[in-house]
């Protein structure tokens, strides 16, 4: 591709929306994995219930049950034009501010049974926005241009997670929790704004008729064309690729606060030093891809995700010095970028265009399982083991996702990069 393609592709309207999409989509899922946390622990509460609430999200995991609904049925939320996907993001935005805004007004210490109902709900809301919003990526990006709006939609996502991770950290040490969750909901009035501000995207099929063709139609077509055999082993490989990393990171914060470092220092080092390295992995290999092609990609990148966990356990066994907290966690999420942009494509490449929307809630979803069902028992293995010993154990259960690459994307093999 020539430089001004690039430079047509990135200096459309289309590639704007992708921003905020993404930016949309990520924070309440990382309102949920980081804020959520160490509002928990600064509470009192233990690291057992902590890691029990990896469980509230479940509903990413299983939104492909419902993704057939929003293909099938439309929202009369919107008086002007069809509405089949404006209206459902309308509906999932508005909850998602209200219920996060709410959230800070209960006492985990006394009500922790109903801030885990509101924070599965606000996992529900963020799960069915995730399927609207890819299914409405998909349809506005040409082929030509999946690849680049996929990659600022994740990258924007990424970035989404300084509000929580980073700037709601601080507030925290000098704000009541319910002014910062407040302020962090009023974050999602960007996802209101675009969705008031964009059109529904032109229809090159039309929507399933019967809400049976809409929920058969896409798991025939994938099985149909891969072969039970090789779909069951693609399947697989989504749910244990990326679940050592998954592990790993799932009580970041409460394993940052046990090390002795500040709410402040956390909001500062920790979550800048994650983001960015992420941010330029995703990047880079989304370049990388383009000369070795998304198979070797997956081998090299999930190597350095692998090798990458490891310095969490160093980091655990000397426990001190912020320059110590920054490179490690920033070679980690570097892995976690590369990792993450081959996944992705590989996720896309899989998927059949006429049914992208339920396609890719069911991958999607299993990439989230490690998330939720895992990682909700990392709080038990923690006090079990300590820090350094659970970190050793989440490198070792890294390795069955990667032996699956002989059977889903040899090295030899050629692909569609």
């Amino acid at each position: 591709m020539s430089s001004p393609s690039i430079k047509e592709a990135l200096l459309n309207r289309r590639m704007l929306i992708c921003i905020f999409t993404g930016f949309a989509s990520g924070l309440p899922l990382y309102i949920l994995i980081s804020l959520v946390p160490a509002w928990l622990r600064t509470e009192g509460v233990g690291l057992k219930e902590i890691g029990f609430f990896a469980l509230i999200g479940l509903p990413y995991t299983w939104k492909f049950l419902w993704s057939p609904l929003l293909d099938r049925y439309q929202l009369s939320l919107l008086s002007y034009g069809p509405g089949l996907r404006r209206s459902w993001m309308l509906l999932t935005q508005t909850a998602l501010l209200a219920t996060i805004a709410a959230l800070g007004f209960f006492d985990p210490t006394t009500q922790i049974w109903t801030v885990a109902y509101i924070c599965i709900f606000i996992a529900f809301l963020s799960a069915t926005q995730d399927i609207v919003l890819d299914a409405y990526r998909r349809q506005i990006l040409p082929d030509a241009e999946l690849g680049l709006g996929n990659s600022i939609h994740v990258n924007a996502y990424r970035i989404a997670g300084l509000v929580p991770g980073s700037l709601a950290l601080i507030l925290a040490d000098s704000l009541p929790w319910e002014t910062v969750f407040m302020i962090t909901g009023g974050f999602m009035l960007s996802g209101i704004v675009l969705t008031l501000s964009i059109g529904e995207p032109a229809r090159t099929e039309q929507h399933p008729a019967t809400l049976e063709s809409a929920i058969v139609e896409p798991f025939k077509e994938f099985f149909t064309r891969q072969g039970v055999q090789q779909a069951c082993l693609i399947l697989a490989f989504m749910l244990l690729y990326k679940l050592g990393d998954s592990m790993a990171t799932a009580l970041a914060t409460p394993f940052y606060l046990d090390m002795g470092y500040s709410k402040t220092e956390i909001g500062l080092v920790a979550k800048n030093a994650a983001l960015w390295p992420m941010i330029i992995g995703g990047i880079l290999g989304g370049i990388l891809m383009l000369k070795i092609g998304i198979n070797r990609a997956l081998w090299l990148f999930g190597l350095v995700q692998i090798i990458s966990i490891l310095g969490f356990a160093l980091l655990a066994r000397v426990g001190e010095g912020l320059w110590l907290l920054g490179l490690v966690i920033g070679f980690e999420y570097l892995g976690v970028g590369l990792g993450t942009a081959a996944f992705v494509a590989f996720i896309a490449r899989t998927t059949q265009p006429a049914f992208a929307a339920t396609q890719f809630a069911l991958f999607t979803a299993l990439t989230a399982v490690p998330r939720t069902v895992a990682s909700s028992t990392t709080g038990i293995i923690v006090e079990g083991i300590g820090w350094e010993n659970f970190f050793y154990l989440c490198t070792a259960l890294a390795i069955p996702g990667m032996l699956l690459l002989l059977k889903v994307a040899p090295w030899n093999s050629p692909d569609d990069a």
